[in-house]
């Protein structure tokens, strides 16, 4: 469990450092931006490495407790819920009436993503990491819009929806019929 939450803290902790008044442009007046970019990537990469080590420990261990039982049907929610989240996060990569309404698609498509595996797990090791996620994800997204973070520019056609539709789609099916096996969690 101490791997699962320090890699949560250094993930999340890295991610912060932008919604920190004043500290971006410090930071980049100091070391640059490719400093700055280290600043945020590594303590990201080490908790994303930490989490999968944590997790990996944690799934099945005794102190990984049944906390609730998830109301009926809702592993086909979280499977359309994914489908949702994955497209979000690939609407973030383009000019895209999606990135245009949502405005910040790739943290949403975290909050989005991190409800889909709350809902469908009772277990403390969902609530610490899934819970985790979620109201960082919540967090930033609040912290984004009172920052007033400037969009990219708007979308001028449907180009952008439909190659976020497709790479969404693409990804969630790797996702569901192979990834999540890899990781030692089969869907299906």
């Amino acid at each position: 469990m101490v791997w699962l939450i320090l890699g949560l803290i250094l993930f999340i902790g890295g991610h912060l450092i932008p919604s920190v008044p004043g500290l971006r442009d410090k930071l980049i007046a100091k070391f640059g931006l490719n400093g700055y970019a280290g600043f945020v990537a590594l303590p990201s990469l080490i908790g994303m490495i930490l989490i999968v080590v944590g997790t990996s420990a944690f799934r099945g261990a005794p102190a990984d407790i049944k906390l609730w039982t998830p109301p009926a049907g809702a592993r086909h929610l979280s499977f359309v819920l994914m489908f949702i989240a994955f497209v979000l996060f690939a609407a973030a990569n383009f000019p895209s009436k999606i990135r245009d309404v949502v405005k910040h698609p790739q943290v949403t498509a975290l909050a989005v993503w991190a409800l889909a595996h709350l809902i469908a797990n009772g277990d403390l090791l969902a609530l610490l990491l899934f819970g985790g996620l979620l109201a960082f994800a919540i967090f930033d997204r609040i912290s984004l819009a009172v920052r007033k973070v400037k969009l990219k520019a708007p979308a001028t056609g449907l180009g952008g929806d439909i190659k976020a539709i497709v790479i969404g789609a693409v990804l969630w099916v790797a996702t569901v019929f192979w990834l999540h096996g890899l990781a030692g969690a089969p869907l299906l």
